[in-house]
């Protein structure tokens, strides 16, 4: 029998015994070789052959991946490793480590219970290894620690064997202080980072070897002969004598949870529903004949098969020919075609699949990532996933050949399907298909692909900054007429307090949350009682708070406010840019007896008239989204660094020098940015490494609100004359 037949077979027993399933995400910053770390596992376990591994980037399976050298999206394999006489399966994801593919990591976090956190020896850790530990943090993932390129310490740095134990300690330490500050409690009960208890390994990835200090007490390898045998090159005795795969993942089966350890810690904080109910207890048991609970956390497509819904099973079983339900959609039955494990870029179909996996199944056409799809009418569906990022960069695409815009639409919304982190909207006025996205490289990326796997020829605009929308002041009772003048509408606007725009954004407040709990956090953070329990709709970071008494048919209508709240937020009065950070407060409502005189018609533009024409007398003005950057450079390059921040509306806050190198830490406006790669390239003659990372929204500064607006006004073929109230609250 072939090794890969086998190892499908030896898979499919392993999976019906959570005890002995580890479901695993590889999480780092770029380059710290995260991909060639999961080559070498895939090679342990049969799955490629060794001579490849590291050089075949086996997860990496998209054209794109291979040429740039970098990982853009998830994926998933299962594998099978013995463990002191045991066998376990093993579904590990590699996940990217560029930051503008951070959503990838977010979906990821939540499909596993444990992730062995990687850092490069020699740089330590970066902004993005900070991203991707609080990622795991934030859901219950526990995390181990492997440090790559220890032979680049030695062979490049040329450390003696003592500073070598310094350095690795220090890598160590400032891991450890990572997850304290992110998550003390859990530190303190044992998730603290520590290389004699063997929750840390060294090694290097490209050279497939790796220690920790349960295998030295095995082989005999000390740190004396791995600062030996890289001095003098001997990089295949250690990795005959002291395999990476096999060191690595010894240290995932004995130290991170199985399902049935970790389910009972995760569920509590990924999903709010009643822990008594019956999918409750089942998730919390990882019972695999409780009710179907499944987290859609990837969506792909296959030429052949379709859409392809990859996700973590928490309970209950998957067969082919199963009727199931995606929440939150039409409710229609949506028949599982095909149920699969993954073996890198292949799927292999199995029977069934029980509670504790990670799944792959066609015949979900209504899941979209971050679905709860069960086989129960009425569940509370997980946890929406966060991402730490939102879109800040904009291309309009439009098909070359008029002929190919019905494919080019299908395309799009496959595209939005398999990311999340998309926003794709349509241009009224041009006809133009808007993607927005994380960066420069994720759009260059997306519509690479739309021209070369989903083959339709397009034409991209340059990239657009997204900007966003926000009141300054306070405004009491602004009134919003219904055309027919028998339905009134008065409301307050103000900024929403960051503390309370941040739980938002942290996922700590929802509309999917009880509402006594929501109540108690916000109150805890300072909203007032009456406020905290009247909370009627959270859209992005702005708040809808209903505090009228006793008004008839307002239950009914408060559907249509809500929509017609939604229209206002998706493009403010200035710019028609989505508002953000604004709590709304309904203080007064007067509504014609007759449904009839009170239907969608009238309601909607009555409630967008109020809301547009209060955020222009609240000092309605532009926030544009800022980026973190950090610069390392020889020491003799620091202004030249320093120069490429502050000249472009940047600001210096932080130098730190280690050796003969300094990094530069600021801040500038994505605006700013554009080309920032090509020049600090050859500012510094190629001699920086820099990143980047997503800061949030500053206001952009007064001398320039206007030339910028009109900018925007112009661009989208608005009006150039600004706004004024009296034009929303004319009718």
């Amino acid at each position: 029998m072939s090794r890969g037949k086998k190892s499908v077979e030896r898979a499919t027993e392993l999976m019906r015994d959570p005890k002995h399933i580890r479901n695993i995400g590889i999480v780092a910053h770029i380059d710290h070789g995260k991909t060639t770390l999961s080559d070498n596992l895939l090679a342990g376990a049969g799955i490629i052959s060794e001579e490849l591994a590291g050089k075949q980037l086996f997860m990496d399976s998209d054209p794109e991946e291979q040429s740039r050298g970098i990982t853009i999206d998830a994926s998933n394999v299962s594998m099978v490793h013995e463990y002191e006489g045991q066998e376990y399966l093993i579904n590990m994801i590699d996940t990217p480590g560029h930051v503008d593919f951070g959503g990838d990591v977010t979906r990821a976090m939540r499909a596993v219970d444990g992730a062995v956190v990687l850092v490069d020896a020699v740089e330590g850790t970066m902004p993005q290894t900070e991203t991707v530990l609080r990622q795991a943090l934030k859901e219950q993932v526990r995390p181990v620690l492997f440090i790559n390129k220890v032979d680049r310490l030695i062979n490049e740095l040329k450390v003696d064997e003592m500073e070598m134990q310094i350095r690795l300690g220090k890598v160590i330490d400032k891991v450890n202080k990572l997850i304290k500050g992110m998550n003390e409690d859990a530190y303190n009960n044992g998730w603290k980072l520590d290389a004699a208890q063997g929750t840390v390994a060294f090694g290097s990835a490209l050279y497939n070897w790796a220690v920790s200090a349960p295998f030295m007490k095995k082989s005999g390898i000390s740190f004396k002969d791995v600062y030996e045998k890289c001095r003098s090159g001997d990089m295949k005795y250690l990795a005959k004598n002291s395999p990476l795969c096999e060191v690595l993942l010894d240290m995932v089966v004995h130290h991170l949870p199985d399902p049935l350890e970790s389910q009972p810690r995760r569920i509590r904080v990924i999903w709010h529903g009643d822990k008594e109910s019956k999918e409750g207890k089942a998730m919390l048991s990882c019972d695999p004949t409780g009710p179907v609970a499944l987290m859609v956390t990837d969506i792909s497509f296959d030429p052949h098969a379709g859409e392809v819904a990859t996700g973590r099973l928490f309970s209950g079983s998957l067969k082919r020919g199963d009727g199931l339900y995606v929440m939150g959609t039409a409710m229609k039955e949506n028949r599982l075609q095909q149920v699969d494990i993954f073996m890198g870029p292949k799927r292999v179909e199995v029977e069934e699949i029980v509670a504790g996996n990670i799944a792959a199944v066609t015949g979900l056409r209504d899941a979209i990532v971050g679905s709860t799809v069960t086989n129960l009418m009425e569940m509370t569906p997980f946890e929406s996933l966060k991402h730490y990022s939102e879109p800040v960069m904009t291309v309009a695409v439009e098909a070359k050949n008029m002929k190919d815009l019905p494919k080019l639409v299908e395309v799009l919304r496959q595209v939005a399907k398999e990311d999340p982190t998309l926003v794709i909207s349509i241009n009224e006025e041009t006809g133009e298909h808007l993607i927005s996205g994380m960066g420069e490289l994720h759009l260059e990326i997306i519509t690479g692909r739309i021209k070369r796997d989903k083959g339709v020829e397009i034409v991209t605009s340059e990239p657009i900054v997204v900007y966003r929308e926000t009141v300054t002041s306070k405004i009491e009772s602004v009134e919003g007429k219904s055309p027919n003048r028998h339905n009134r509408f008065y409301f307050d606007l103000e900024i929403l307090p960051d503390a309370i725009a941040d739980l938002i954004k942290r996922g700590e407040v929802s509309m999917n949350q009880p509402m006594l709990e929501r109540r108690d956090v916000l109150m805890k953070a300072g909203m007032e009682k009456d406020e905290a329990k009247n909370i009627k709709d959270i859209k992005g970071t702005n708040m809808l708070i209903d505090m009228t008494k006793g008004v008839q048919y307002l239950n009914e209508t408060m559907e249509l406010i809500i929509e017609g709240i939604h229209e206002a937020l998706a493009g403010g009065p200035l710019a028609d840019e989505p508002v953000q950070n604004l709590k709304m407060r309904l203080v007064d409502v007067k509504l014609h007896e007759d449904a009839i005189h009170r239907g969608p018609a009238q309601v909607i533009p009555a409630v967008r008239s109020a809301i547009k024409a209060g955020l222009l007398i609240a000092g309605d003005s532009l926030l544009e989204p800022i980026q973190k950057i950090q610069i390392t450079v020889p020491m003799d390059q620091m202004g030249t660094a320093t120069s490429q921040i502050q000249g472009r509306r940047g600001q210096v806050f932080d130098m730190q020098s280690e050796g003969d190198t300094i990094t530069v830490i600021g801040k500038a406006p994505v605006a700013e940015l554009f080309g920032f790669a090509g020049d600090i390239r050859s500012a510094t003659e190629g001699r920086a490494m820099w990143n980047t990372e997503f800061a949030g929204f500053e206001f952009v500064p007064n001398s320039m609100v206007k030339e910028v607006v009109l900018a925007i006004r112009k661009r989208k073929g608005l009006k150039e004359q600004l706004p004024t109230p009296a034009d929303y609250l004319s009718a």
